[in-house]
């Protein structure tokens, strides 16, 4: 993947495909462009299709210390203006999702199309099972090596015996980041309300929820429905906060068919 200096970072990226509109996948916390392996042989032969290592992860630098999810947005503002791509379908889980909202918030001309997928307009904890675990997942953090906070986290991501190489995969993933950034990362998502400014979106959005997911609630997923001007929200069964992973043949007939759909009426 080659990088591009945006905003003062070396901006890891790629690319696949050629088609126009693009579309862009952003990751959740922790993670990589990697999150999309699922995604990128579908759209790829009918889009271009560009990844990246947001802010503070995978090869993306972090030169500041904290940040927040608006200058996540930023980032992908500029490299979206450094490609020289035209307005782009931007489809994106969990803290992505939070650096949609910004995007198309704050820079909206960058933004086509909306996919939110598992993601919230201000965090709070999905009942108490999720608050127990954000707060087992802080106290790992200060007292645990990052390889055990990796664990406990793909863990719940993945918790059925057949999702061992996606927990596998998890677990090296996220062992890789620094506590430092993850922190920060932590803090910025915490730091984040959207809620009073998501009737401003005017891009046709799609809300997608997981039903088993624990992490984030369904009634966060059914705040962003109500709020964001003719949105439609997606239930997908038997699917929990990795839905682009644990339901992948749904999620990627129903992204790409919103998407399309949106192409036809253009």
């Amino acid at each position: 993947m080659p990088h591009l200096p945006v905003n003062g970072l070396n901006l890891h990226y790629d690319l696949a495909g050629q088609a126009d509109p693009p579309v862009i996948f952003l990751h959740g916390l922790g993670s990589s462009a990697a999150d999309w392996a699922l995604q990128i042989p579908v759209f790829a032969p009918r889009h271009r299709v560009i990844t990246l290592d947001l802010r503070a992860h995978g090869e993306t630098s972090n030169p500041n210390g904290g940040f927040t999810i608006e200058q996540m947005a930023d980032d992908v503002a500029g490299l979206l203006a450094r490609l020289e791509q035209p307005p782009a379908h931007v489809v994106a889980l969990s803290l992505g999702g939070c650096v949609a909202l910004a995007l198309a918030l704050h820079h909206s001309p960058r933004v086509q199309s909306l996919t939110l997928v598992n993601t919230f307009a201000r965090y709070r904890p999905a009942g108490a099972r999720s608050l127990y675990r954000q707060l087992k997942r802080v106290y790992l953090l200060y007292f645990a090596p990052m390889t055990r906070v990796a664990e406990f986290i793909a863990g719940g991501l993945f918790p059925k015996p057949e999702q061992h190489l996606y927990r596998e995969a998890a677990i090296a993933s996220l062992s890789k980041n620094h506590k430092s950034t993850y922190f920060a990362a932590i803090r910025a998502l915490v730091r984040f309300n959207a809620l009073d400014q998501l009737s401003a979106i005017r891009q046709p959005t799609l809300i997608v929820a997981g039903d088993r997911d624990t992490t984030v609630s369904l009634s966060a997923k059914e705040t962003l429905h109500r709020a964001i001007p003719h949105s439609r929200l997606l239930i997908i069964p038997n699917s929990g906060h990795a839905t682009p992973y644990d339901q992948f043949e749904v999620f990627n007939k129903e992204v790409l068919e919103f998407i399309e759909r949106l192409k036809d009426k253009g």
